[in-house]
């Protein structure tokens, strides 16, 4: 198994978990696998959570979640607000300057997306399936964090975690459609869809897409690094929706601001 060298497996007492190297000096943060409870089925409860949170440091009420819709819409959490989302706001990314908090998202073949600010301190987490990287989430999350905090997009750090990559990942006509329809330059569609072997059927890089959308943002390509382990092929690590259908798990993808 290959991982890019940005990253590392740490055992915690709840599983084991994969850090961004890169990512941590700025805030603690994980990526999880299947061992954790919370990738032991699909719509983990509340209390599945519970190893998350502590693993950074918080209790589960200090957890910042979402009913994740595949879309573009931001819970932004700000130092002192007593509003907290408790699983059921309707968001795909949330952004925060409240070292209180962490902010968690679920995948099981979406890419994970996590970022700091090097220079501030806030922090965001997004979860981008296709629908989410046509409907442009990288940018989107960038865009909130300098608008709600000030964040400048070459002080940013961002890891993609693991997801489906492009040779596991078969999708046909109607979402490379989706992403033209969006706007996307004919150079970047074709970087992230490659011609499959059925007819009408491509391969599509989320890796690429995240990547790409994270630079034209403004983030520095150095300051962008991707894990490089596809959901799909480790069985033994990670939960795919592609591989195991309705019934896979989830696996999880949480970051707190450093206290300063």
């Amino acid at each position: 198994m290959t991982i890019n060298q940005s990253f590392e497996w740490r055992d915690t007492p709840y599983g084991r978990a994969l850090v961004c190297g890169a990512l941590e000096p700025y805030a603690p943060h994980l990526f999880t696998t299947r061992e954790w409870a919370l990738g032991s089925r699909a719509g983990a409860a509340d209390e599945d959570w519970q190893p998350v949170a502590a693993a950074l440091g918080v209790d589960a009420a200090h957890l910042v979640r979402m009913q994740q819709v595949h879309g573009a819409d931001v819970v932004v959490v700000r130092a002192g607000d007593s509003r907290r989302t408790d699983g059921r706001s309707a968001a795909d990314a949330a952004v925060t300057n409240d070292s209180s908090v962490a902010l968690a998202i679920q995948t099981a073949d979406c890419v994970p997306l996590l970022i700091a600010d090097r220079r501030t301190g806030v922090v965001a987490a997004a979860h981008a399936g296709w629908r989410g990287l046509a409907a442009g989430v990288p940018g989107v999350t960038i865009a909130s964090l300098a608008r709600a905090f000030g964040s400048a997009p070459a002080d940013l750090v961002a890891a993609v975690g693991p997801s489906i990559c492009a040779d596991r990942y078969e999708v046909g006509n109607e979402v490379r459609e989706q992403f033209s329809a969006a706007g996307f330059a004919a150079a970047q569609l074709a970087r992230w869809f490659v011609k499959g072997a059925r007819a009408d059927r491509w391969q599509f890089d989320g890796w690429q897409s995240a990547t790409d959308q994270l630079e034209s943002a403004g983030l520095r390509p150095d300051s962008i690094h991707v894990a490089g382990l596809c959901t799909a092929t480790h069985a033994d690590l990670f939960c795919s929706y592609r591989r195991d259908g309705k019934g896979a798990g989830r696996i999880a993808a949480a970051i707190r601001r450093t206290r300063r």
